[in-house]
């Protein structure tokens, strides 16, 4: 995807993350003849040892084996936490095709997870794959989430469907969070084709979704906390912690948690009561073949999501 839809290359990377970073983060005074709000080539060659030439080629593409020494020092200049400087480590140092063949097998949850997740009955959770497609889920997890009446995967409702900017208290920065965990989450596999098509489809039919993965920011899902306006439940805030799968690397489960004697607390049990009924227990075969979304299914053949 180097130079393409996918945004995978170490030269847009470098360009992506000097327009981003503001002259004061690192110490320059802000001149008003600067035509970019980033710093300038020469600024961040400066800042990390390396000649104007050799920065130039960097982000031409000209260069592409920068040492692990120019390497930090760049994730110094850019304050790059310990997953983007992963990630920048990942462009240079990935190996061509060695993990296409993961990215191109179709993701489940397992069925050890998936039990697990239903002997939680008072808390939502979900399991996410790679590229941000929902795996699975307990009954409180899908109640949570039934308002993903089009799609499975988290990027499609939160950028293509309107009810999303409504669902998310605080949609802008959700977006964002995401956008940068898919970042993550795909790892060096930046050639999937499915990714490619992800992020060609967003790219062509959302300009926000655009806007932020030109920033090239890495994030992993770690905890936060998420403001939201349900249709059933009204506005509660809830709490939550991403694990790593470690059977099924790539894969995280999103735990979510109210305190107690809050709002969200009571819609919390205003969902469970609605998840309830029918075909929604532990037992229903249906639920156990898909947990996904009421209103999905995958076809585990051609691996694509159809609404019902």
């Amino acid at each position: 995807m180097d130079g393409h839809q996918g945004g995978g290359s170490l030269a847009e990377f470098l360009r992506a993350r000097r327009s981003v970073t503001p002259p004061e983060q690192v110490g320059l005074l802000y001149g008003g003849n600067r035509r970019t709000p980033g710093l300038r080539r020469e600024e961040v060659a400066m800042l990390a040892g390396v000649s104007t030439d050799y920065y130039v080629r960097l982000e031409q593409g000209r260069e592409r084996n920068p040492s692990d020494q120019v390497l930090d020092a760049l994730g110094r200049v850019f304050a790059l936490d310990t997953d983007a400087l992963a990630y920048l480590y990942r462009l240079v140092h990935r190996r061509s095709g060695s993990r296409r063949s993961a990215g191109a097998r179709t993701e489940r949850a397992g069925t050890g997870v998936l039990r697990l997740l239903d002997a939680w009955p008072h808390t939502p959770a979900h399991v996410l794959g790679r590229r941000l497609d929902v795996l699975g889920g307990n009954a409180l997890g899908r109640a949570l989430f039934s308002v993903m009446e089009r799609d499975t995967n988290l990027l499609r409702f939160m950028f293509l469907d309107p009810v999303a900017r409504d669902f998310y208290g605080a949609w802008n920065e959700v977006a964002e969070d995401a956008v940068a965990a898919l970042r993550a989450g795909v790892g060096d596999d930046l050639d999937d084709p499915r990714l490619i098509g992800l992020v060609g489809e967003l790219s062509l039919k959302s300009r926000d979704f655009c806007r932020l993965w030109a920033r090239h920011d890495v994030r992993a899902k770690t905890h936060a906390t998420k403001s939201f306006r349900h249709p059933q439940a009204g506005g509660f805030t809830l709490a939550h912690e991403s694990f790593s799968v470690n059977s099924a690397p790539g894969q995280q489960l999103v735990v979510y948690r109210a305190e107690p004697n809050t709002p969200a607390e009571e819609a919390l049990r205003l969902l469970g009561t609605l998840a309830a009924g029918p075909g929604t227990g532990p037992g229903d075969p249906v639920r156990q073949a898909a947990g996904r979304p009421k209103g999905f299914d995958i076809n585990p053949e051609r691996e694509e999501v159809h609404p019902l």
